[in-house]
């Protein structure tokens, strides 16, 4: 027993300064590529990836623990983070160039390419069992599994590449953008009398089916975790504002795996260049990509949640997988991949980065992708999978 735990210990050190050595490169790497500018953004991202492990905040098991368990604290906790960051993210876009820190949102059209996308992407995340920055999270956390539905994820958003100028050509509603709209302080009165009607709801559904909520988790230590739900908002919320700061844009992830993939596959002389999705790109593909400020920032995810995992002991890959696993981890990613490319982006670029740049394109999101959530959980018990 003590040789085992001497092993387990010794492991998790080796993987703690690799892991800080990772994060450490990758900052120098960004930053000698294209400045000071993306050395920061890594680290944010390490930051990101710390409090995602250690807070466990992903939006696939808060959405299907709404709808098999009727637990909603998962869902209320993301409602605080957008909330926390649009707090600063609306000024921003608004008034942001006036003091200096130019800031754009995610504002697009809406139309039938996306809903489908964000179903896509719902039905996806719960197959493979993370979303977007859940994958990255759990990849660096130390899970063989997601590592199978990240290189799927990678191939899914390539392939929609391929075709979305012809999913452009489908109907859409104009982007609407409810800060030009209604100014800063309307915008953000508004999202929160909407975000608090549905935490009203969540609030409903729980205490119908539990009589009470459900006592919150408390923070146990800030290096070792767990943390609490508040603390993981807060945190979160930390890494968009700074994102917006910094990058002068909202967080997005699953640009980068498009990218990604492009770059294997220009690799290996598939002309993606050709593409015309990529035919204003070129660059990006034949450029270093540590000059990718969401890939840099994805890194450091990878980097921070291993760090997380490391500091708390678990880091600890496990290496044999079942074929429903394998084949769960594919369909997933692949999904999310084609649905992410649709639809702007991940629950993190499209619904949190929609909403808090005030488009409608993030609210449409949130329902569409819900949607495919909710079909997916119901195939995940169909197969078994809890």
């Amino acid at each position: 027993m003590s040789v085992a735990v001497d092993r387990a210990t010794g492991g998790n050190r080796l993987s703690l300064l690799l892991a800080l050595a990772g994060l450490t490169a990758v900052a120098a790497l960004a930053a000698n590529a294209a400045g000071a500018r993306l050395g920061l953004a890594a680290l944010i991202g390490g930051l990101g990836g710390f409090a995602l492990y250690h807070a466990s905040f992903g939006f696939t098991a808060a959405w299907r623990r709404i709808v098999t368990e009727r637990r909603g604290q998962g869902l209320r906790a993301q409602f605080l983070l957008i909330l926390l960051t649009a707090a600063v993210s609306f000024p921003l876009i608004a008034w942001g160039r006036d003091v200096g820190l130019p800031t754009g949102g995610f504002v697009f059209p809406f139309g039938l390419a996306a809903a489908l996308g964000a179903f896509l992407f719902g039905l996806g995340m719960q197959l493979g069992g993370g979303c977007g920055s859940g994958t990255l999270f759990t990849v660096g956390g130390g899970s063989t599994r997601m590592a199978i539905t990240l290189a799927a994820f990678v191939a899914g958003s390539l392939a929609a590449t391929a075709h979305l100028h012809l999913w452009g050509r489908l109907p859409s509603l104009p982007a609407v953008s409810i800060v030009r709209e209604f100014g800063p302080v309307g915008a953000y009165a508004l999202t929160a009398v909407l975000l608090g009607l549905l935490a009203l709801w969540t609030i409903r559904i729980e205490k119908r089916a539990h009589g009470s909520l459900a006592e919150p988790r408390q923070t146990a230590s800030l290096l070792r975790g767990p943390w609490s739900p508040l603390l993981g908002a807060l945190a979160i919320a930390l890494v968009g504002i700074a994102t917006f700061l910094v990058l002068g844009r909202p967080w997005g992830i699953t640009s980068a795996f498009a990218l990604w993939g492009a770059k294997i596959a220009h690799g290996l002389g598939v002309p993606v260049a050709e593409w015309p999705y990529w035919r204003g790109q070129v660059s990006a593909i034949e450029a270093t990509v540590f000059r990718d400020a969401t890939s840099v920032m994805n890194f450091g995810i990878i980097a921070g949640a291993m760090l997380a995992a490391s500091a708390a002991g678990k880091f600890a890959p496990v290496l044999s997988l079942s074929r429903r696993d394998v084949a769960t981890a594919i369909a997933g990613g692949l999904l999310m991949g084609y649905g992410a490319r649709l639809s702007y982006g991940c629950n993190i670029g499209a619904y949190l980065g929609g909403i808090v740049s005030g488009s409608l394109h993030g609210w449409l999101w949130l329902v569409f992708g819900f949607a495919g959530s909710l079909v997916g959980t119901r195939l995940r018990l169909r197969l078994g999978m809890g």
